[in-house]
């Protein structure tokens, strides 16, 4: 009988174990995560007003319910916690489904001006991550400035520009509700710096910023113009097609006055981001244009935007783990289909899943096959990993004995209990907990 680690509860980390339990019949595995809650990105990175996807928590619930399966929260791994290689000691084999936990940088002067924020971190405020703090996002905002054209930057236009009757059925926590509800942000600027036939995100999430009440969706024609996609759009995949012919709707609409303004903009660069008090005040972009090979390139001339928010939707990076190796090039864990690779050598009982493993590309449910695939890595292994002597019995003791205090499938229904008891004194549906104290307080049962 195989034991194994994974780490990480989101989508790769429940699927790999779904998967390690359906190609074998014998094999336990226990799913670590350091935080007291399961399904990792679900719950803290798909938007509170997105229910359908966020209802993916039901399947990922289904398979941490497995009787083969147990899911240990609050357990930390690397320093400060249980150490690679001591998990590695204690399990025929492990898996780290750990994500891509930092955001791209622009890189650009200014960018760490006060005001000026990751969108990483404006989405763990609203979706109550206990690291997350209320940071003061949009303190003396008039303008917002979203730099990035994927579906997270469309995720934070649209929440900056919800109502609180539109946010107050969703599990967001009450502080944010609050705050996004008294926002005087009233101009969205979402840029890009290539054009619209370039842009990541899904014409499904595209078009839900022209659904927002009282909010007008702004698109200049010219820029559309510059994109060869737009003028003859038959060349492209039918995903670029249907988002060109939504923002060609919208450049041909004359605004109606609604008191809040979304502006779609392309083929703008930053360049700079421009001081105002010692806050953030405006963004300094270069105009590009196509360079012919699917790139653009710069002309030398400059927009200013003003924004005293500026939230940077640039993409994610992995981060290391200390006890594994990792390419700094690619921010991933070397592999080979999920077996880590050290020195360019297989290292036995060691494997990845999801962005770690192949970076942050894809959707949630690309992370199916890629979980899969290193599952079947993995059991191919088993005749090799299931000789290797591992402690008798169950591995949690020694987890203990390690620093570790988990947090187990009780105590988090038992955080659930608690959020729908705050939702109900509230007079809503389910609400978050927002910080470690109040989620341990109801992982022990305890009232936040």
């Amino acid at each position: 009988m195989l034991r194994v680690a994974v780490v990480g509860s989101g989508p790769s980390g429940c699927y790999t174990a779904q998967s390690l339990v359906r190609l074998d019949s014998e094999v336990r595995v226990d799913v670590l995560d350091r935080l007291p809650c399961p399904y990792g990105l679900v719950r803290y990175g798909v938007a509170p007003d997105h229910e359908k996807i966020k209802s993916l928590q039901n399947n990922l619930r289904a398979v941490l319910e497995h009787e083969r399966v147990r899911f240990l929260g609050g357990v930390q791994i690397g320093p400060g916690g249980v150490t690679v290689g001591r998990l590695r000691e204690l399990y025929h084999a492990v898996v780290y489904c750990v994500g891509a936990a930092t955001d791209r940088h622009l890189g650009v002067p200014g960018e760490d001006l006060p005001g000026s924020w990751s969108a990483t971190q404006f989405v763990s405020w609203y979706s109550a991550h206990p690291d997350a703090e209320d940071a003061g996002f949009l303190r003396d905002a008039r303008s917002a400035v979203v730099i990035g054209v994927g579906n997270v930057a469309v995720d934070v236009t649209r929440m900056l520009a919800r109502g609180l009757a539109e946010l107050t059925s969703t599990d967001m926590p009450q502080a944010a509700l609050t705050t996004l509800a008294d926002s005087r942000v009233t101009e969205i600027h979402m840029v890009g710096r290539r054009g619209p036939s370039q842009a990541r995100f899904t014409t499904k999430e595209l078009r839900e910023l022209g659904t927002l009440p009282e909010t007008d969706v702004v698109v200049d024609p010219a820029e559309l113009a510059l994109d060869p996609g737009y003028t003859d759009p038959s060349a492209l995949p039918a995903p670029q097609r249907r988002n060109i012919e939504v923002l060609r709707g919208w450049a041909g609409t004359p605004p109606k006055g609604a008191p809040r303004r979304i502006h779609l903009r392309f083929f703008l660069r930053p360049a700079e981001l421009l001081a105002e008090r010692g806050h953030v005040g405006a963004v300094w972009f270069e105009r590009t244009v196509p360079d012919g090979q699917g790139g653009v390139t710069g002309t030398g001339r400059h927009e200013v935007i003003e924004g005293q928010l500026v939230l940077r939707s640039v993409g994610y990076r992995g981060v290391p783990l200390e006890g594994l190796p990792f390419d700094p090039a690619t921010g991933t864990v070397p592999n080979l289909s999920g077996r880590v690779l050290r020195e360019g050598a297989v290292a036995p009982g060691e494997y990845v899943a999801g962005w770690i493993k192949r970076g942050p590309t894809g959707v949630i449910g690309t992370n199916r096959p890629c979980a899969k695939e290193t599952a079947t890595s993995l059991l191919e292994d088993a005749p090799v990993l299931a000789v290797r002597a591992v402690p008798g019995g169950d591995p949690l003791p020694a987890l203990r004995a390690a620093g570790a205090d988990p947090v187990e499938w009780p105590g988090w229904q038992s955080i659930e209990r608690a959020e729908a008891e705050l939702g109900a004194s509230l007079g809503r549906g389910v609400v978050k907990l927002p910080d470690w104290p109040s989620l341990l307080k109801a992982a022990a049962g305890k009232a936040p």
